[in-house]
């Protein structure tokens, strides 16, 4: 008899051209991710060749009971680590019926940026760094936490190894390899200050493509940890107090940064992001106040600096970009839960179109 796993891993292509494909996208708290599946007859190559589809945006908070439906509108695909074969994920963004985007989606402007030709030939680069936590299921503790108590303070948890210091290590190397897989560029990852928060990185990636693998990287955390009865947590401060928050941090450079003289081109960006550092910050994330305090890594979050080596600034530029007169800087301050398609295209819009 064959056991439940069996039937999980079946190889399709042995009797069938037919594909899977999970369409996801995001719901109406901004955060929410949600998917459903599709069969369609044979393998897909490019978002082109995908049906649009439906759903009901009423049961996402994205439309009325009486006028529900929401179109989905297939952009980018990656390969299925979960049901592997030929079969396929697929980020989409939402639109009306009319073809209108629904206030959730944006993704769409962020499209509008990163398709006007002083952007194109910049050639955004982002490498983003995405913090997250992993909570035991029942009590929204931090994995690894005694239930209702603290672990010993900060400093032993960093980039550890060991049964006390390191908690999740498994669902962490799953996802790695699960992001690999789909064709996601994960560029590393990595045990963070608290205990039970870790980091991966996406990137280098250019323009829309930085949010679709950031959005797709943590759909595919949230099915593992799903399958592991382990929560995943994207907020910015999920422990009050002494322990370090959750952020987001977007590395980045244009083509004019990369070359010679790219050093005084990023110091002309950064002093336009620092006269719209107000909006950037409305823009960075829920519940970042709680985490940009000017303690525990972070600059405080009406205070607008930056510095070389710097990782209690609101921008860090490397040591290596200075020696070499030019590189790439890093925004410390999305918060973790931050949308990458409004951060990427903010910072793209804000440093090559904005003409202060």
């Amino acid at each position: 008899m064959a056991l439940l796993t069996d039937l999980i891993n079946l190889d399709l292509s042995e009797t069938t051209d037919k594909i899977i494909a999970e369409y996801i996208w995001i719901g109406g708290s901004g955060l929410d991710l949600r998917s459903k599946a599709r069969t369609l007859p044979g393998p897909v190559t490019d978002p082109s060749q995908l049906p649009k589809w439906n759903y009901d945006g009423s049961s996402t908070g994205q439309a009325p009971g009486e006028d529900s439906e929401v179109i989905l509108y297939p952009q980018a695909i990656f390969k299925d680590p979960f049901r592997r074969g030929n079969n396929i994920l697929v980020m989409c963004d939402c639109y009306t019926p009319a073809g209108e985007p629904i206030p959730t989606n944006k993704r769409y402007n962020a499209a509008k940026v990163f398709s006007h030709p002083d952007v194109v030939a910049e050639e955004p680069w982002y490498g983003i760094e995405q913090e997250y936590t992993l909570l035991q299921k029942d009590v929204k503790w931090p994995l690894g936490w005694p239930v209702g108590g603290f672990p010993g303070p900060q400093g032993p948890y960093y980039c550890s190894a060991g049964a006390d210091k390191s908690f999740g290590r498994d669902i962490v190397d799953a996802h790695y390899k699960a992001c690999l897989y789909a064709g996601i560029n994960v560029s590393g990852i990595n045990g963070e200050v608290m205990p039970g928060q870790w980091e991966f990185q996406v990137g280098p990636s250019v323009g829309i493509s930085s949010g679709d693998q950031i959005w797709v990287a943590r759909y595919i955390l949230e099915r593992i940890t799903e399958i592991a009865g382990v929560v995943l947590s994207l907020d910015p401060k999920p422990i009050q107090g002494d322990w370090n928050g959750a952020g987001a941090h977007t590395n980045y450079s244009t083509k004019s940064m990369r070359n010679d003289g790219g050093y005084e081109i990023i110091k002309s960006a950064i002093e336009k992001l620092g006269k719209r550092h107000k909006e950037h910050i409305a823009a960075y994330g829920e519940g970042n106040e709680r985490r940009l305090t000017g303690r525990h890594e972070t600059a405080d979050i009406n205070t607008f600096i930056w510095g070389v080596a710097n990782r209690g600034a609101s921008i860090r530029v490397g040591r290596e970009t200075e020696q070499n007169g030019k590189g790439y800087f890093e925004d410390r301050r999305p918060a973790s839960n931050m949308d990458p398609y409004v951060v990427t295209s903010m910072i793209a819009e804000t440093t090559i179109l904005w003409k202060p």
